[in-house]
């Protein structure tokens, strides 16, 4: 009985072993969680027929250290919740490995080449509905203006043009003049000249010229005693029509924060929210989880939001491998979100969750072990002796 006893105790201590080789093993290994060996006694009857390893526990909810990679589509978790991944069978993969890229086929996928699972583009407020995340790998449209901000400072100290006849082509006629640039249906750029003249004390009017072409229009920009215009200044209505085709461009030009102080003129904001077409060079993480391509034209676009599940009982979950799990009747359903909503964690972009193992307690249970596995060789070899003093008296 004392050998069966002992051997039982040996091939228990091999398999908690086993854990903490494998431990130590993915020490450095991303999203990895730690794997603890519990021992249960073993009866035949009501005699004690020794020791087993009933379970193996890993300890999922300690979330490791972040490691920052600087990879745009790297992610971590802090907090909870699993990446969730679907294969080519359509098995729902739960992970906290943030490893992602764009495959051939435009779809965002895991390291392991599993499809990662989100929501799509959000409508009115609205995500869009749960699965693949697609990223727009061509072209997009070019998109036409149809407003310039314009900011800045129109000098108090300016005079009136020593020219009372404006004229563009006649310095002397304005005060400044500030290029802006619009594009058209089709992405081609066009210049709208604005030309300012100082015409009182408080009284600036601007003229504007389309693609070189003589002014046609004019605004009165009216400020008050503190050099400041009234709320929401807009030029009304513009319209530079094309000679390639596209259609009309109908703007303005929105000059609310232009003030007129004493000093130098200056221009600290000229855009306009038109673009050209652009292709596809990249796409980055956000924080919120939103998938962003990037495109030539310096645009990008939201196509997607990385979904995070959640689990009323994750230490259940069943592992798959080191760093995957699934789900089963003990976890529960997952529970869908977005990063930082409800249970789950944020995301912490350009970065990884390391393994969550602790060297220092495992090498301390290694050499616990080693003694356990020694101490059990002693009774193996005491019976031995035992049973050889024994024969020799019989």
């Amino acid at each position: 009985m004392s050998f069966n006893i002992a051997l039982s105790g040996i091939q228990a201590i091999n398999e908690q072993l086993e854990a903490v080789s494998n431990n130590i093993a993915n020490s450095s290994t991303y999203g990895f969680k730690s794997s603890r060996a519990n021992f249960s006694a073993m009866y035949a009857g009501e005699q004690a027929n020794g020791v087993s390893v009933g379970s193996l526990t890993q300890n999922i909810g300690t979330n490791g250290s972040v490691e920052s990679t600087g990879r745009s589509l790297d992610a971590a978790i802090e907090g909870r919740g699993f990446f969730v991944t679907r294969d080519s069978q359509g098995t729902m993969s739960y992970s906290r490995v943030g490893i992602f890229a764009a495959d051939n086929a435009g779809n965002l996928v895991d390291a392991a080449g599993r499809k990662v699972q989100g929501y799509g583009p959000t409508v009115n407020g609205t995500l869009g509905t749960m699965g693949d995340i697609q990223i727009p790998t061509g072209q997009i449209a070019a998109k036409a203006s149809t407003g310039v901000n314009f900011v800045g400072n129109l000098s108090a100290d300016w005079q009136k043009p020593t020219n009372t006849t404006f004229d563009a082509t006649k310095p002397d006629s304005y005060n400044m003049v500030k290029q802006s640039v619009l594009y058209d249906s089709l992405g081609t750029q066009h210049t709208v000249s604005q030309y300012f003249v100082k015409t009182g004390s408080n009284s600036v009017t601007v003229h504007y010229g389309f693609d070189g072409a003589a002014p046609t229009a004019t605004k009165a920009l009216t400020f008050d005693a503190l050099g400041q215009l009234p709320a929401a200044t807009t030029s009304g209505a513009l319209t530079l029509t094309p000679t390639n085709g596209a259609a009309p461009i109908n703007f303005s030009v929105d000059y609310t924060g232009t003030t007129q102080f004493a000093g130098e003129a200056t221009s600290t904001t000229n855009s306009t929210d038109g673009y050209a077409s652009g292709t596809y060079v990249g796409v980055e993480l956000a924080a919120d989880g939103s998938v962003v391509a990037r495109y030539s034209n310096e645009q990008k676009q939201t196509v997607g939001t990385i979904a995070l599940a959640t689990f009323g009982n994750e230490g259940a979950l069943t592992a798959t491998s080191d760093t995957s799990w699934q789900a089963n009747a003990a976890s529960g359903l997952a529970l869908f979100g977005t990063p930082g909503a409800g249970l789950a964690g944020k995301l912490n972009t350009g970065a990884l969750e390391g393994s969550n193992v602790d060297i220092t307690s495992e090498l301390v249970g290694l050499m616990t072990s080693q003694r356990n596995y020694q101490a059990n060789s002693k009774v193996i070899t005491t019976e031995n002796q035992m049973m050889q003093a024994l024969m020799q008296a019989l």
